[in-house]
């Protein structure tokens, strides 16, 4: 067991790791341009640069001349006062508050103004600037947000420090105190800038010098190595990912991507069965799915890193590498001529046949912000009617239906082999009965030909369906080479018994992974303590505190306390749990699942007095909820 302990230790530094005193720091954008002016008049181009910036009138390009905009009972003046902007909100229950917007988010489509609220707060306001349109518009236009609505533009969802900053910044650190519900947030440099994808640059630039870089960077001074495809995707994917933050702020360039973040997985809410994207997940979910990303393609095949702009225009960056030519970087790929009517079977030059239209299917966000799916799939029409996601080829041709799209491209392309069998199915059956479901969702899970995300969703969906034997039949993969799949076989070790999960389990809690040791650790934590050895104690006690310390760096989130809550709960701490799911509501007014539990831990710690008096809290707040009206009768017998 020392083994573990000492694995474990291991695991909290990273290969390389640099001790403080010879951590470089950083030095701002401006500090590169002397030497690399090309990449940065490349970069001041880009959305990376314009992601976060100051008032002036070179950034705002929304109309602060006295303009009026007005939606649900909601009205608001824009403004100016010399350099100042303006923002004169009078809300639905008529108080008016007249907010000097602090800074700028975005420059199209879409701009959106921060204004500070107090605490240190920045609230991301709802009302945005389109810039094609030349007008304001409303994020939100179909939805009744009034002040006290949990997703109101002044609430915990629509707070930049928590929410937005840490991809819109330079070496973010977010600093929340949890006593006063206050924010001393900080950051190298607003925007994007280079130190953010690089690293902080200050022993980069004594290189210059001649002075030799410490150990841990590289031969020129970075903690970042562009040079590893892997780590350039992971260092992308740091923002352009939907995640769960495991630190506060911006881990270090170069940092593994699954040591600092859980990555979302092809879930329902977030993702069609098949993998198509639904809610806004950043791309990088979408990517780890293609056949690209397996063949060694990186963002920067198809993207410039600096103006973050195509390569080529239009079929042109496709045909880059899917092309009679080729390209000797990639030489399974077949040589072929797919800029052609044989291919797309459209006329040349046309919408139909421009590759990102059936092969990148785009969605719009935002309102205005339309975003392509990075998955890179092969149209499949004929699964549309079974899992109910978007058929790219009726989205142009709306007078048809998929079972046409389907017919036609089985004339197209008489060869079966990308009509087989697809894990959408599996998926799709999975959420209505995943029991019934479980063996294909086995199937998935095991088959190494699979997408490591698309594995690990499977072992997700099966914990509908946990059981020993499902736990048994997966535990191979708590050895698997993806973190992801790694992680999810250890949360499927849930549903087996406490001494053979301890078992299996051990190993993992000493993961090289953070997420991996953090899913080991949630496996276990409801093992009797007392069917432990002292050594075991001790790996699953240093698996928790590494969890623990990681709910710490989010207690700005109402889903923190409700995981907090939860713990509580297995704990047996009643008082805990009844402060935890407090914080929640008093984050989020709406959150339907605290209520039940705060009123009856009320119950508990303060009895029925106390306990209505939640009740009447909760159905003041969420109306109607069933589980507070059983409460309700409960509790007047």
């Amino acid at each position: 067991m020392k083994t573990f302990l000492f694995v474990l230790l291991l695991a909290f530094a990273p290969f390389g790791a640099l001790h403080a005193q010879d951590a470089p720091s950083y030095v701002g954008s401006e500090a590169c341009r002397d030497c690399h002016e090309d990449a940065a008049q490349e970069w001041d181009r880009s959305h990376h640069a314009q992601a976060w910036m100051t008032p002036s009138a070179q950034s705002v390009k929304g109309d602060f001349d006295g303009t009026r905009f007005a939606h649900d009972g909601m009205e608001v003046e824009f403004s100016t006062d010399g350099a100042d902007y303006f923002a004169k909100v009078t809300e639905k229950d008529g108080v008016t508050t007249n907010y000097k917007a602090h800074s700028v988010a975005g420059i199209e489509p879409l701009q959106q103004y921060l204004f500070e609220t107090g605490n240190g707060r920045l609230q991301s306001f709802d009302v945005f600037w389109d810039t094609e349109r030349q007008a304001w518009g409303h994020l939100y236009p179909d939805q009744d947000l009034p002040p006290n609505d949990g997703l109101h533009w002044t609430r915990t969802y629509k707070n930049w420090n928590a929410r937005c900053a840490e991809c819109h910044a330079t070496g973010y650190k977010r600093n929340y105190g949890p006593q006063t519900r206050s924010y001393r947030s900080t950051q190298a440099e607003i925007g994007v800038g280079c130190e953010a994808c690089h690293g902080p640059a200050s022993a980069h630039i004594e290189w210059t010098t001649g002075k030799t870089p410490p150990a841990g960077l590289t031969e020129t001074g970075f903690a970042m190595d562009w040079a590893d495809k892997e780590v350039a995707i992971q260092q992308c994917a740091s923002c352009h990912s939907r995640r769960e933050a495991l630190e506060d702020g911006n881990p270090l360039p170069g940092t593994a991507y699954h040591q600092t973040y859980a990555l979302s997985l092809l879930r329902p809410g977030l993702y069609y069965p098949d993998g198509q994207i639904l809610d806004e997940v950043y791309v990088y979910g979408s990517f780890l799915q293609s056949k690209m990303y397996a063949k060694g393609v990186t963002c920067m095949n198809c993207h410039e890193p600096h103006s973050g702009e195509l390569r080529a225009e239009g079929t042109a960056v496709c045909t880059q590498c899917h092309s009679l030519a080729g390209n000797p970087d990639f030489p399974s790929l077949p040589i072929a001529d797919y800029d052609s009517p044989d291919h797309h079977h459209h006329p040349e030059g046309s919408e139909g046949a421009q590759c990102r239209n059936c092969h990148m299917p785009e969605k719009t966000y935002m309102q205005v912000d339309a975003r392509s799916d990075h998955s890179f799939r092969i149209p499949r029409p004929d699964l549309s009617a079974e899992t109910g996601a978007p058929d790219t080829c009726t989205t142009c041709h709306e007078d048809k239906d998929p079972a046409w799209a389907a017919s036609r491209i089985a004339e197209w392309f008489p060869d079966a082999k990308h009509r087989q069998p697809h894990f959408g199915s599996a998926f799709t059956r999975a959420q209505i009965d995943p029991v019934r479901a479980s063996g294909d969702l086995l199937g998935i899970a095991l088959d190494e030909g699979q997408a490591g995300i698309v594995r690990a969703t499977a072992l997700y969906l099966l914990q509908g369906a946990a059981s020993a034997e499902l736990a048994g039949q997966t535990a191979n993969l708590l050895g698997a080479p993806d973190p992801l799949v790694r992680a999810s076989a250890a949360s499927l070790q849930q549903a087996a018994p406490p001494t053979e999960r301890l078992e299996r389990l051990m190993p993992v809690l000493g993961d090289p992974v953070r997420s991996v040791r953090i899913a080991a650790a949630k496996a276990v934590l409801n093992v009797p303590q007392s069917s432990m050895t002292r050594s075991q104690q001790a790996v699953v006690g240093a698996g928790v505190q590494d969890w623990q310390r990681s709910l710490r760096t989010r207690l700005d989130f109402p889903e923190t306390h409700l995981v907090l809550g939860g713990l509580a709960l297995t704990m047996r701490n009643a008082q805990a749990a009844e402060r935890a799911f407090r914080e929640v509501v008093e984050m989020d007014p709406q959150r339907a699942e605290a209520w039940p539990m705060l009123v009856q831990l009320a119950h508990i710690n303060g009895g029925p007095r106390a306990a209505r008096r939640v009740l009447i809290e909760g159905l003041n707040s969420v109306p109607g909820d069933p589980a507070l009206l059983q409460l309700q009768e409960d509790l007047s017998r």
